[in-house]
């Protein structure tokens, strides 16, 4: 059984009060940390835990295993570096901070004590991590490049690293913005009322990883709700290709084939299972399989469940870890180069960062 604390109260956090909740076996929750009275007496309703206005009131009452950090970007920082102080392994938020300076800072400020995980997920959804097993067993040769249209900034970055298993060196990275209409039918809180076209911003950025290495990343406003928008992947290797759930391929014969992923998911027709993902396969064999059948996780939760397992697992020395703050500092960094990009209309070039030694 591993305690587990949330520093933060907003719809984020919520994610990993359910799981915890759903898996009472694996996590305790020990408390939730909110700063507002009225939002902690809700949580504490919702999910009959106890709260605390402080990350010291917390430690004080019980010191968790480790603690996810779900607060705002600029916040984040200074609650990582409290719980690390205090000797409690993290699990943040992404991004780790918001700022160039601000993660240099919080680098020296922690970085050499190997305590701190980032919660990116998006190569843990069971999509993702099934093209990147095929991608890891050399199907489509040596990845060389990745065009993205799904998710925005350092996500899509830490998907283009990767897959590419790109390092810290330095990248460049050129822009450009469009505008044009488009309908936006859906919010996090459910339909919008307002179905006319407004212009929607679309950013093109061609990222140059270095090593032959290169990503196309394509972003538009509210992708992630918007599904008039088809949420897309290409992997380019030296023998082949992912786009989506296709794989095309060079075999020996030499012959170029096409296979697909396929997701087997219980609860259609007849299969009385209950509505959940079991497996995706490719070529007749399991390439994942979902660790939490029976729980009806959606994948988002399938892949925020199987952080927070191989973080409970890793700080007790049996699991990788889940993602260094490394890699998500070098993401942020990315992203910081798009945004510059942005705004000064120019190629932008990052240096190599101080977590790259």
């Amino acid at each position: 059984m591993v305690k587990i604390a949330v520093v933060g109260a907003g719809w984020r956090s919520e994610f990993y009060l359910r799981i915890a909740e759903l898996m009472p076996d694996r996590f305790e929750i020990v408390g939730v940390v909110a700063r507002k009275e009225e939002i902690r007496t809700q949580i504490q309703e919702k999910y009959a835990v106890n709260v605390f206005a402080y990350v010291g009131e917390l430690i004080g009452h019980s010191k968790p295993d480790f603690a996810v950090s779900a607060v705002s970007w600029d916040s984040n920082p200074s609650v990582v570096e409290e719980l690390v102080k205090a000797g409690v392994f993290v699990l943040c938020e992404t991004p780790p901070a918001r700022t160039l300076e601000d993660l240099n800072s919080l680098w020296a400020a922690v970085g050499a004590t190997e305590m701190v995980q980032v919660a990116e997920q998006y190569l843990y959804l069971p999509g993702h991590a099934a093209r990147l097993a095929i991608s890891r067993e050399g199907v489509i040769g040596q990845p060389t490049s990745v065009e993205l249209s799904s998710t925005h900034g350092y996500h899509a970055v830490s998907m283009m690293r990767g897959f590419l298993q790109s390092g810290f060196e330095p990248t460049t990275v050129v822009t450009k913005v469009f505008e044009a209409p488009l309908v936006d039918p859906l919010f996090r809180g459910g339909w919008n009322t307002d179905l006319s076209p407004k212009l929607a911003k679309t950013t093109i950025s061609l990222i140059d990883f270095g090593d032959n290495k290169s990503g196309v990343y394509n972003f538009v406003d509210n992708q992630w709700h918007n599904q008039l928008r088809h949420r897309r992947i290409v992997v380019r290797g030296s023998k082949g290709e992912i786009l989506d759930d296709q794989v095309i391929r060079l075999i020996d014969g030499p012959a170029i084939t096409t296979s697909l992923i396929q997701r087997y998911q219980l609860g259609y027709d007849l299969n009385l299972d209950g509505f959940d993902t079991e497996h995706l396969s490719f070529e007749g064999r399991v390439i994942f399989n979902n660790p939490f059948v029976g729980l009806r996780f959606m994948d988002e939760e399938i892949a925020i469940a199987q952080m927070m397992v191989q973080m409970a697992e890793w700080i007790n020395g049996k699991a990788a870890a889940p993602y260094p703050l490394r890699e998500a500092c070098q993401d942020q960094l990315i992203s910081i180069a798009i945004d510059e990009s942005i705004a000064t209309g120019q190629e932008v070039r990052s240096s190599k960062a101080a977590w790259a030694n």
